[in-house]
């Protein structure tokens, strides 16, 4: 047996389910991210990818599975129709585990670059002042905005915003970073600098899971490539074996398409 398979998984999903109304987005998807996973997850658009990590951190709550993030099962209660969320201060705790990376940054505009990395340090994990802006400085000379911090978000170009917002994941001294779609915002000539700091928290040994349509940074730096179609796992496994040798027609279709779009 792996010393892999002997540990426990920072992340594991189990039968996981998402319905919007009549629509089942998630179909039971069940997956385990062990410690220095980087794992891409592709797909198609509405094939459940997004809706898949934000199910992780609760800011979708699931239809029926289990999230269990660090060996704790997040708690949920039958409400109405559905499910919600049993214990707030669970997810808190959840969250700073699990720090997300949004599409579209979701900095706090009202506040500096440095303000916006030492908020939840200090108000949610309860860390000294100082502290938090020491460790922020370095977290910015890190993705190579420390000249920023002074600044608002409105000022920055959105490579720079993804870079602050990526520095803010880290404030938190996350297990795993969950990335949505990271660059998909971003002109084309500011992907490159926010794929650069990506990889260097790979190379770090950093797990990472990350919903991505940039299919050469996923062969380059994932260590395991998911693929999601209509909501079901159809392709999972090694990244230089699913792309050198994939086991599904509509994976391999998918590969084709992308780097012939």
């Amino acid at each position: 047996m792996t010393e892999k398979a002997t540990m426990q998984p920072v992340i594991s999903l189990r039968n996981l389910r998402k319905s919007f109304g009549a629509l089942e987005v998630l179909k039971g998807i069940s997956l385990d991210a062990h410690k220095g996973d980087v794992i891409a997850i592709l797909g198609s658009s509405g094939s459940g990818k997004s809706t898949m990590l934000r199910c992780i951190n609760m800011l979708e709550i699931p239809t029926a599975g289990d999230v269990v993030v660090g060996g704790e099962t997040v708690k949920l209660k039958k409400q109405g129709h559905g499910l919600a969320i049993a214990d707030r201060r669970q997810i808190d705790g959840i969250r700073s585990r699990a720090a997300m990376v949004f599409q579209s940054f979701n900095l706090w505009s009202h506040m500096t670059i440095l303000e916006n990395l030492i908020e939840a340090p200090i108000h949610v994990q309860r860390r000294p002042r100082a502290e938090c802006i020491a460790e922020a400085m370095a977290l910015l000379e890190k993705v190579g905005i420390a000249d920023k911090r002074d600044a608002y978000p409105s000022h920055l170009s959105g490579g720079q915003q993804q870079r602050a917002a990526i520095a803010r994941a880290l404030a938190m001294h996350p297990d795993v970073m969950l990335f949505d779609e990271p660059t998909s915002a971003l002109d084309p000539e500011r992907v490159g600098e926010v794929l650069a700091v990506m990889r260097s928290l790979a190379d770090e040994g950093r797990t990472m899971l990350l919903v991505t349509h940039e299919i050469a940074f996923a062969r380059d730096v994932a260590t395991r490539v998911i693929f999601l179609h209509e909501g079901v796992i159809e392709e999972d496994g090694p990244a230089d074996e699913v792309f050198r040798n994939p086991k599904s027609e509509r994976f391999r279709r998918f590969i084709s398409n992308t780097q012939h779009g």
